[in-house]
């Protein structure tokens, strides 16, 4: 009986996470399904506000079950709240949350679908998320004063140098200008701020209420750039909807559900693995279904990408849980499940 329920535990952890994988890259794919359609800022703008809804629905509706079963939860760290739920981040910790959720939303998703509108393709906009872990893991040395491995740096160029193959077998036979594939590398370096500031907080808020202040503070930076470049009004074609739906419950909060779920049965160092997986899938299907580009040049830059991806991940997995620098779920959820 124990053989077979640690196959159905191994079984159901395999399809979490390919489901994942999937939600994460269907994100990308979207994207360049929906700004074929509207702006990217429309875009960002109606996922957000509807990711917004649902979020603020499930807290209510947390809180409730939370009350009526006598579990009502008292401090953020209390051992008795329901997983995630707590109490809602205030005084200082709710201004911090914003400014993170800002930074990892707004400032990763607006500029991945800017990219992807002009032409970058998914494959290369999705990069992002093989970038970013390891500039973490390698910049934690110098601002955090954490020792980083001569292998971990050789595979921040190997990754690099994976990247600029990558971008560069696109740039070739695309018509997008040089310039839109600055876009991303902007996403990245507003993620690796976002991570490092939550990182350097004392206290870190329960996952559903932050992440709805993350959610609320973007729609409001997104309506005020909306309504100042003119693309707050949505267009009125169905497809639209459904894709600004899609879009807030499966590659954010699908996605999002799916990464806490892993996280309580494998080391952080596979999700970051899995983000990695999230390029190739993502190349493939961009070339399946909207004919992108997939060159010699594009399969030696995915290559030496993961390579030097590899070689950063295990150095973090030899290093472990350096003191200043925390594994907590919180503190990794990448991009509060912004991303795609």
């Amino acid at each position: 009986m124990g053989i077979q329920v640690g196959i159905h535990g191994r079984v159901r952890l395999a399809a979490a996470a390919v489901g994942f994988v999937a939600c994460w890259s269907s994100g990308f794919l979207a994207a360049k399904v929906g700004t074929a359609q509207a702006p990217a800022v429309t875009l960002t703008l109606w996922r957000f506000l509807v990711a917004a809804a649902v979020l603020a629905l499930l807290l209510a509706a947390r809180h409730a079950v939370a009350t009526c079963g006598g579990n009502r939860p008292r401090t953020p760290g209390d051992a008795r709240a329901a997983p995630g739920l707590g109490n809602p981040p205030r005084g200082r910790q709710l201004a911090h949350q914003a400014g993170i959720g800002v930074l990892s939303q707004v400032g990763y998703v607006l500029p991945v679908y800017g990219a992807i509108a002009l032409g970058v393709s998914t494959g290369a906009a999705s990069l992002v998320d093989a970038v970013q872990p390891v500039v973490v893991a390698t910049l934690a040395g110098p601002l955090l004063g954490v020792r980083v491995h001569a292998a971990q740096w050789a595979g921040l160029v190997a990754a690099s140098g994976g990247v600029a193959l990558l971008v560069g077998a696109d740039l070739r036979a695309s018509d997008a200008p040089a310039a839109a594939y600055g876009l991303p590398a902007v996403a990245v370096a507003s993620l690796v701020a976002a991570t490092f500031w939550q990182r350097r907080l004392a206290v870190t808020s329960p996952a559903l209420p932050a992440l709805t202040v993350h959610t609320a503070a973007s729609v409001v930076v997104l309506v005020l750039v909306a309504v100042a470049t003119g693309t707050a009004t949505p267009p009125r074609d169905p497809t639209f909807w459904a894709n600004a739906t899609f879009t807030a419950l499966v590659p954010m909060l699908g996605a999002y559900t799916l990464y806490w779920h892993l996280l309580r049965s494998v080391d952080v160092t596979v999700l970051n693995a899995l983000l990695f997986l999230v390029v190739p899938t993502t190349t493939l299907a961009g070339a399946a279904f909207f004919d992108e580009p997939f060159t010699v040049g594009t399969l030696t830059g995915l290559v030496l990408a993961g390579a030097g991806v590899a070689a950063v991940i295990g150095g973090e997995r030899r290093r472990g849980a350096p003191e200043g620098v925390s594994d907590r779920a919180g503190e990794h959820a990448p991009g509060s499940a912004a991303r795609g």
